[in-house]
Formats: structure tokens, C-alpha cells, sequence
């Protein structure tokens, strides 16, 4: 899954066609992204740069991230050194994962200055660093102390170091027979290991490739290989080393039985059989763009909900530790009828108890064989007194019982309120719709001091809509105040509402205009709504469907949450393409 330097040569060759083009506008949607908007006669579009360790990558991106508020620091700067530069040339030293961009810029004092950027892509160790013409670093996206690597610490005025090299070889320096025999005297027993020891710049999915190809066998050993196997290993190298120096090359994503994005490559790959499909896709970058693009966005969400994730973990867990005590105060509060009891039982005796006696043993004229009942007295109190004692503890316990049922209740609504603003969060695709998620939670007293910020909140997102096979408008909701309205008070008493059951998810509404509903529309809403809901990756998916006219609000319940008594239930698969392929353009 890693973006090797042989896929990265093949994305230098993509991105020039952006050389000349002039820096119009930098971003930095996340803590470790920057998007630069390029425009140019030949090139209008954006440039993302990642140093996120599990998808570090530089792409064009035809998607338009969105972008905090107050911009980072990083970003203020690059927006000062690079604001207006052009991009003169693109440069990979060798096969490294490292490319290097130069801008052509002016300095404060208008000369003609060049800023470079480093951009790096090592797993954990990725970066973004720029630089003057002196190599000095002017500043980087991760900053490394000398505590954190005293071998190449990255950090502004030092002088930038190219990261350590491997002492691989080259395989635009050899031929195909020449990396064979290296690979033939390596100590790795394994012909993949010793591929990925001797050459440099391929992913594991080139060297299992290149073993699937020679032997039809990616566990294949040195020592087994025929005479044959070898010359078709050396016709492999020679091929790999036509598509590095021709940079003719086709992207292929890989994708498993689910057909979730399972790795990517720049040649045709057989090493998965029937177990996986290999697609070709129309550049690198809108290859990277797909691959990346729902773990990139859950990871920049993640990013700027933390807040609202922690509040929402500590509050769903004050709230459960408060029921827990609740309900073990109403275990103790069945035992009232026992304290009436000793009451009524004292009442009827009085002349029979000794003032100052500690316990006394009553018949109980309750029971049916009459059995007798010892029951516990204070010494300080008189027999009445005492019995009045236990009418006012059961009448405690009665009292509690009443107020615990309904605290526990209330309890248990606002976890299931909690849950489904959880669940809102982790579907958010935008900072509006994180906007909007915390204006819900501070119309609910969940956020005290927040302040809805100036011009931010003006732009309310409309529902999701999605088009049915049969023609019918079917729209969902993004977040709990949204279901309300959508619900309440968009749609009409015929269209047809569908939630899954007992699971928190999006209220889904079918406009019917008083037409009839095929049984196809029905359950592709359902679908649409268990995938608009917490079961997204579940297989069988309850989901209940009414009239409207059903669904009522219960006043002073929370935003969201409604009831509903007549209703059909349908079981469905979440489906993500048919989903995409309904959804309206």
C-alpha cells in the first residue's frame, strides 16, 4: 500500500504538466495536509501534499477539502514565502521517495529568490520541508528536535540533509541480468525479500509481482529457480526498467471482494487471482485521489471533532456511571412493601412493645400460616414513634422509586441522544456539517461557552437527496435538528419514513406526492437508511418504514428523537454503490 518511488517517478511525469502554473492559493485543511491552488494557461487545479504517516503523497486532487477557520501557523508562513510563486521544475534525486519543487519567487526585498519544498514520503517519518537556495530550512510541517532524532533533526536555519540512503541499487543504472545476479548472492533465502533488499524504490506488491511472474509462486526460494524462471525474471526486470525510463506507465487499483481499495500500483498485476479485482484508472492522481480520499477525510474530521468526541466519551460516561448508582438505589427501594409492613404491624401491638427495646418479635397477620416476624426497634424512640419511623421510610422508598424510574428513563433517552450525535460525527463529511453538529449540541446545553462564529452558521446544508430507479425523490438527514425539520415539518402526511430500528442512524423520507410506492423504491430507501445509520457496515439491517402521519414528537424529547406505533420493518444490506449510483447530481 505504500507509494514507492518507482509509482512517484510515474506522478513527477503526471504533475509537470503544472510547471509555469502560479501559486493563487495555499490550505492546510489538516494538521499535516496542504492543498496549493495552481493556475496557469495550460493548468488550472489544485495540489495536495500529505505527510500523514499511513498516506503520505503528493497528487494533483480534483476534490476541494474543507478548510479550519483560523489557518494554521505553517500555513501562514508558506502563504508569505510562496504566495505568487511560480513552480519551475519538479526533481526526484535518484529512486527515492523525495520530491523536491521549485518555485521561482521574490524576497522581501523584491529580488528574485527560489523556495523549494521537500516533500517526503517515508511512512512515519514523511514530511514537508521548504527551503531557501542555501538549503536552509525555513520551516517544516513536523519538526524533529535533536531528542527525537539526533541523525537528522528538522528544524528552521539548519542546513536540510537528504534522508539516509539505503545503499540499494539503482535499477536505471543496471540491467535486468546485472539485478538478478545481485538479487541471486543476497543472504535472503526468499526471492521477495531479496528483491526488496537489493533494489531500490519498489512496494511489496512489485516483488510479489515480479515472484508470481518468474515461478507463479510469491513464497518462492532462490535456490529452486530453473534456468527458465530466471530468464523470465531478468524479462521482468527489463520491463520494469522500460517503464522507468519510458514513463509509460497505466495506474491500477486493487480492490478486494468487498471492492474497498485494498492497494494500487503502476503496472497489471495477477498475484491475487479471483480473490481481488485490478482496475485501471485514468491518471495516478485520480487514483490516489480515490484511494486516499475516505480515510484522508475521517482522519482531518477526526482532527477537528476531538473536541466533541472527548466531551461526547465523558458525558455518555458521567451519564452511565449515574445510572448505575440509580438503579442500584431502586433495587434497594423494592423492599418498601416490608417496611409498611413493620409499620402496620408495630401499629396494631403498641401495648405489647417496651419503651427501650431493641428488637421485638410480632405475629404477622399478613401471612397465611401466621408466622412470626422479629423486627428491629431504637431504644430512644417510643413504639409509636417507631412505627412511624418505618411508615416514613417506606414512604422515602415509594417516593424514590417514582423519581428513580423517571431519572433513569431520562437517563437512558440522553444516552441514546449522545449515541446518535456520535454516530452524526463519525458520518460528518465537512466542516459545515461539524458547524452544525456543535450548534446542536450548544442549542442542548452540551456546549456552554460556545459562540457561533460570524458568518460560519449562515449557510445551512440542505438534506441529502438521492433519485430512485422509479423516479422518486428520496432525501436524508445530516444531523438530528435537520431530522427534525425533514420530518416535522418538510415532509407531507403520504411520504413514507424509514429509520433503522433500535440503531442510531439518519431519518430517510421518500417524497411520494400522493403517488403509490413500488417495492423497489422501498428498499433501496432502506438501503439508503442503513447506510445512513451506525449498522453502515453491518449485513443484516433492520430498518422500519411508516406513513409520516405516524411519527410524532414527544414535547421536551431531544433533537432527533421522535416514536412511532405502526410501521413494517425490512431487512437490508447496506450497499455504498448503489447508494453512490442513487445519489443526486
Amino acid at each position: 500500500m505504500a507509494l514507492d518511488a518507482a509509482f512517484l517517478s510515474f506522478l513527477k511525469t503526471e504533475l509537470s504538466k503544472a510547471q509555469g502554473a502560479k501559486v493563487d492559493k495555499i490550505y492546510q485543511p489538516s494538521k499535516e495536509e496542504m492543498v496549493l491552488s495552481l493556475r496557469s494557461k495550460e493548468y488550472t487545479g489544485r495540489l495536495m501534499l500529505s505527510a500523514q504517516a499511513d498516506c503520505a503523497r503528493i497528487h494533483f486532487t480534483a476534490l476541494s477539502p474543507d478548510n479550519p477557520q483560523n489557518p494554521p501557523m505553517f500555513c501562514m508562513l508558506m502563504r508569505k514565502v510562496l504566495g505568487g510563486a511560480r513552480l519551475r521544475a519538479l526533481r526526484q534525486p535518484g529512486m527515492e521517495r523525495v520530491l523536491f519543487l521549485d518555485f521561482d519567487t521574490v524576497n522581501e526585498l523584491g529580488d528574485p529568490a527560489v523556495i523549494t519544498i521537500a516533500v517526503e514520503i517515508m511512512g512515519r517519518h514523511s514530511n514537508i520541508i521548504v527551503m531557501d537556495e542555501q538549503n536552509k530550512i525555513i520551516d517544516a510541517i513536523k519538526r524533529v528536535g535533536p531528542t527525537m532524532s539526533s541523525v537528522r533533526p528538522i528544524l528552521p536555519g539548519l542546513t536540510y540533509q537528504m534522508p539516509p540512503s539505503q545503499e540499494k541499487t539503482n535499477l536505471l543504472d543496471t540491467t535486468g541480468e546485472q539485478a538478478l545476479k545481485s538479487m541471486l548472492q543476497s543472504p535472503a533465502p526468499r526471492l521477495q525479500k531479496a528483491f526488496m533488499e537489493t533494489l531500490a524504490g519498489f512496494s511489496p506488491i512489485v516483488s510479489r509481482e515480479f515472484c508470481q511472474y518468474t515461478a507463479q509462486d510469491v513464497d518462492v526460494q532462490k535456490e529452486d529457480l530453473t534456468s527458465e524462471q530466471q530468464d523470465k525474471a531478468v524479462y521482468f526486470l527489463n520491463r520494469l526498467i522500460h517503464l522507468l525510463k519510458t514513463q509509460q506507465a497505466t495506474p491500477y487499483m486493487v480492490l478486494d471482494a468487498a471492492k474497498k481499495p485494498l492497494d494500487f500500483t503502476f503496472m497489471d498485476v495477477h498475484q491475487y487471482g479471483s480473490s481481488a479485482l485490478v482496475r485501471p484508472m485514468e491518471s495516478f492522481s485520480a487514483l490516489l485521489d480515490s484511494f486516499y480520499n475516505e480515510r484522508a477525510l475521517a482522519d482531518r474530521l477526526r482532527q477537528r471533532a476531538n473536541d466533541l468526541l472527548k466531551l461526547l466519551a465523558n458525558t455518555q460516561e458521567r451519564i452511565a456511571r449515574k445510572l448505575d448508582v440509580q438503579r442500584q438505589e431502586l433495587v434497594q427501594s423494592e423492599g418498601r412493601e416490608t417496611l409498611k409492613m413493620y409499620g402496620d404491624l408495630l401499629s396494631a401491638n403498641l401495648y405489647q412493645i417496651q419503651k427501650g427495646s431493641t428488637a421485638v418479635t410480632l405475629p404477622n397477620f399478613y401471612s397465611e400460616t401466621g408466622e412470626e416476624v422479629n423486627i428491629l426497634l431504637d431504644p430512644l424512640l417510643t413504639p409509636a414513634q417507631n412505627a412511624q419511623k418505618y411508615y416514613t421510610e417506606y414512604k422515602k422508598a415509594a417516593t424514590a422509586e417514582r423519581k428513580l424510574l423517571g431519572l433513569i428513563a431520562q437517563g437512558e433517552e440522553e444516552l441514546k441522544y449522545l449515541d446518535s450525535v456520535f454516530d452524526e460525527l463519525t458520518r460528518a463529511s465537512g466542516e459545515q456539517e461539524l458547524l452544525q453538529i456543535r450548534q446542536e449540541l450548544a442549542s442542548s446545553g452540551y456546549l456552554r461557552h460556545y459562540k457561533e462564529q460570524k458568518g460560519r452558521g449562515e449557510h445551512k446544508l440542505a438534506p441529502m437527496r438521492f433519485c430512485s430507479d422509479d423516479g422518486f425523490t428520496i432525501l436524508v438527514g445530516r444531523n438530528n435538528v435537520q431530522n427534525d425539520q425533514l420530518t416535522l415539518r418538510q415532509s407531507r402526511n403520504c411520504d413514507i419514513w424509514f429509520h433503522t430500528q433500535k440503531i442510531p442512524g439518519s431519518h430517510t423520507v421518500i417524497i411520494t406526492e400522493g403517488k403509490e410506492v413500488p417495492n423497489r423504491t422501498l428498499e433501496q430507501a432502506a438501503i439508503i437508511a442503513a447506510y445512513h445509520s451506525k449498522a453502515r457496515h453491518s449485513a443484516l439491517v433492520p430498518v422500519d418504514y411508516t406513513p409520516i402521519k405516524h411519527v410524532k414528537k414527544v414535547p421536551g424529547a431531544k433533537p432527533g428523537m421522535v416514536i412511532y406505533d405502526v410501521y413494517q420493518t425490512a431487512i437490508v444490506t447496506p450497499d455504498e454503490e448503489l447508494v453512490l449510483r442513487l445519489t443526486a447530481r
